[in-house]
């Protein structure tokens, strides 16, 4: 069964500019690059991330943004959000919980749970990588 998950931005953030290859994030996001899970997406996901891994403070390297851009844009489902009533300490957040509700066998990976509603399609990036290793038995 095909995985789809919706990355916050933190976990892509923290796997890019890791030096621990074998954090939960790395982890994942090789994941993603081998397409065992499917990135959801929308254009305002998508301007989040380039906003983010742009900062200065990060140094990841421009081109390696455009290429995962062009790999999310090319590789992932591109999907609508769908309405939640749910409260979040930053509006913001409330797109990506949306768009991980668009999809069945859906998930939001985040390293900031406490930042979304405790739902099951909530999980942090080693809960990710667990779902991942019982999709493969």
């Amino acid at each position: 069964m095909k995985v789809f998950a919706v990355l916050d931005t933190n976990v892509i953030v923290s796997a890019l500019i890791s030096r621990n290859s074998d954090a939960a994030t790395v982890k994942v996001f090789q994941h993603l690059l081998k397409k065992d899970l499917t990135a959801l997406y929308n254009d305002d996901i998508l301007k989040e991330y380039h906003d983010v891994l742009l900062r200065p403070k990060f140094r990841i390297d421009k081109e390696l943004i455009l290429d995962l851009y062009e790999f999310i844009k090319q590789e992932g489902v591109s999907s609508k959000r769908i309405h939640s009533d749910e409260s979040f300490p930053d509006p913001k957040d409330i797109v990506f919980y949306e768009v991980a509700l668009s999809k069945e066998n859906a998930f939001l990976v985040t390293g900031n749970i406490k930042h979304f509603p405790k739902k099951p399609i909530v999980v942090t990036p080693a809960e990710m990588l667990e779902i991942l290793q019982s999709q493969e038995k």
